[in-house]
C-alpha cells in the first residue's frame, strides 16, 4: 500500500494559494527548489487537482527548453515530466507527459490507487486533498510555510467532521524563511 502525503507550499496564515490562484508569494530559494525537486524524483505517483495542473503543465513540460534555465530548473522540469501522474478533472482534456485523467468520483479512486501503488504518491492540490483528508486517506501532511500573510485565497486545510491527531516527525529551516513541518498521521 502507497503512503499517501499532502505536500504543498502553504502561507504562514495557511493558504496555499492566494485570491486569483496567485502563486507569486511561494518562490523558493534555492535550496527549497532543490528540497522540492528531490521530492518529485521520489514520487512514485502525484495526484492533481485540475487548478494546480493546469498551473503546472503549462510552464514544467518545457521549462527546460527556456533561454536561461538554470541547471536547478532543467533536473526539474525532467523530474516532473518523468514522474506517473493523475489528473482528477471533469473539465481538463488532454493530459500528456506522463499523465492520465480521471473524471470520476476521486475518492474512490484515489483509494484504489493507494492501495495498488508500492510507492510514495503525492497530491498535490488543495481541493483535491479536501476530499482525501475527509475520507481518512492522507497518511502524512507536509506544510512548507512561508513567510507571508496573504489573506484570503485557498486554503490548505478543509472543514472536517472530526479531529486528526498527528505526530511531528520532521522540521526544517530553509535560507529563505521557509520552515518544513512533516506530521504523520496518527491511526
Amino acid at each position: 500500500m502507497g503512503k499517501l502525503t499532502f505536500a504543498m507550499n502553504v502561507s504562514l496564515d495557511g493558504y496555499t494559494a492566494a485570491a486569483g490562484d496567485d502563486l507569486g508569494w511561494s518562490m523558493p530559494d534555492e535550496e527549497l527548489f532543490q528540497w522540492w525537486s528531490d521530492r518529485v524524483a521520489a514520487t512514485g505517483l502525484a495526484l492533481y487537482g485540475r487548478r494546480l495542473w493546469e498551473t503546472m503543465s503549462s510552464h514544467w513540460p518545457t521549462a527546460d527548453q527556456e533561454p536561461g534555465a538554470s541547471p536547478a530548473e532543467i533536473e526539474f522540469a525532467q523530474r516532473w515530466r518523468d514522474m506517473p501522474k493523475v489528473v482528477f478533472s471533469s473539465k481538463t482534456r488532454p493530459v500528456n507527459w506522463n499523465t492520465r485523467l480521471v473524471t470520476g468520483d476521486a475518492v474512490p479512486e484515489i483509494a484504489r490507487l493507494k492501495a495498488g501503488e508500492a510507492g510514495p504518491i503525492d497530491i498535490v492540490g488543495a481541493t483535491l486533498a479536501a476530499a482525501a483528508i475527509r475520507a481518512g486517506l492522507i497518511d502524512e501532511y507536509v506544510l512548507v510555510t512561508h513567510p507571508v500573510l496573504v489573506g484570503g485565497g485557498t486554503p490548505f486545510f478543509t472543514a472536517l467532521d472530526h479531529w486528526v491527531q498527528l505526530k511531528l516527525v520532521e522540521t526544517r529551516a530553509f535560507p529563505g524563511g521557509a520552515v518544513l513541518g512533516r506530521y504523520d498521521v496518527r491511526r
